[in-house]
């Protein structure tokens, strides 16, 4: 994929989402195997949030990456190749002093018992990313500002970035947070994984999986994440082939939305509104509750049937295609189902990257009645148009 090929733009010149955090190169192996026995490697790049500000680009939606890489040829390439995506780059610092971060991976999936990531990214330019040292108007430059939890885990400055960011103040734009528990870079620091939930109950829109949380937080089952994170307006439960659990409230008060700026009405509500632009019919951001006030509506939304080639990238895809049907003001029902249809389309290849369906194409498929999402079943090639009769087969 090169370039933002699917979609349309949006109109206006605003940012739509501006996306934070630590991208590398990575070495993918020319064949199957373990890495001392793997002859050579191709070069990509790899990062979650780059991930999801390219397939946002690549979506017809105007999205910049902000990051620290060194000043060396790796950082070149980064800069460079994220921006052939569409990706706004120009925010991005270069530091003279640390390498850009580097990692080498095998060919079989994550879940593999066999699977091996070898990572060189400590004391990398990325590392080193602090509230003195990043351009704070363009990080809140966006409708809405992206984080991971992989770059609170970089360094005690990434991590005091982090709380800068998501730190009560009027005219902070909505933040989206996935969580991106990675057990490896928590070991051995000064900082433990529970400090990802407090991360997460100061932020607008919360991405988790069911099984980080119960690993990072112990916390088992989708309401009872739901209790420890009740501050978000949306929180979104990944549930691997389950699918995904959606709780969406009012946008209440809550750690994001200083009392200062809240007024006469709820700051994060405003927030919400310029996201979905004036005029806009199909929907408020965030749904307000069905019940009592101050609850929850929620929406589980199956996933869909994939013939797996690699699944590395599925979560910044799903992200992205969240992100993405929420700028469009759709149903969260729909929001869940571009996730899904996002994550579907990297799934299909080897790589954390590729051409996304066209919009039309992905919108076709997330209006399918219930019955005929349940027998979508997508394989390689699958987000090429024209083949509707290719879309649907049954069991």
């Amino acid at each position: 994929m090169s370039g933002p090929a699917a979609g349309a733009a949006v109109a206006g010149t605003a940012t739509d989402v501006v996306c934070l955090g630590e991208s590398m190169v990575t070495f993918l192996p020319s064949q199957p195997g373990r890495l001392a026995d793997v002859p050579s490697f191709g070069r990509g790049i790899g990062g979650a949030e780059s991930n999801v500000a390219c397939a946002l680009a690549a979506a017809g939606h105007r999205a910049a990456w902000v990051g620290r890489v060194g000043a060396d040829g790796f950082g070149d390439h980064l800069v460079e190749a994220i921006a052939s995506y569409g990706v706004d780059t120009s925010a991005v610092r270069r530091d003279p002093a640390r390498p850009t971060g580097i990692y080498f991976r095998t060919a079989t999936d994550r879940g593999a018992g066999t699977h091996e990531v070898a990572y060189y990214r400590a004391g990398s330019a990325a590392s080193a990313m602090s509230p003195a040292n990043m351009p704070y108007g363009e990080l809140f430059a966006g409708r809405v500002l992206h984080l991971s939890g992989i770059t609170a885990a970089l360094s005690e400055d990434c991590l005091a970035l982090l709380r800068e960011l998501t730190a009560p103040r009027a005219g902070r734009p909505l933040v989206s947070f996935d969580v991106n528990h990675r057990p490896h870079l928590w070991r051995g620091g000064n900082a433990d994984a529970t400090v990802l939930l407090d991360l997460a109950r100061r932020c607008d829109l919360v991405f988790v999986g069911e099984d980080e949380a119960e690993e990072a937080w112990g916390i088992v089952g989708a309401e009872a994440i739901r209790e420890a994170v009740p501050e978000p307006a949306v929180l979104v439960v990944k549930r691997g082939s389950a699918g995904a659990t959606v709780f969406a409230s009012e946008l209440r008060p809550g750690p994001g939305v200083p009392a200062a700026a809240r007024g006469s009405g709820d700051a994060a509500v405003a927030r919400a509104s310029r996201l979905e632009g004036a005029g806009d019919a199909s929907g408020p951001a965030f749904p307000a509750a069905g019940g009592a006030e101050g609850g929850d509506t929620v929406t589980h939304v199956p996933a869909l049937r994939v013939e797996v080639v690699a699944a590395v990238g599925a979560g910044d895809a799903f992200a992205a295609g969240f992100l993405s049907a929420t700028l469009r003001g759709l149903p969260v029902r729909d929001r869940a189902r571009h996730g899904h249809l996002m994550a579907a389309a990297v799934l299909a290849v080897p790589g954390d990257l590729t051409e996304p369906p066209a919009r039309d194409h992905a919108d076709r498929l997330a209006a399918l009645d219930d019955d005929a999402w349940g027998r979508l079943r997508l394989g390689p090639g699958w987000t090429a148009a024209g083949r509707p009769s290719e879309e649907v087969r049954t069991p």
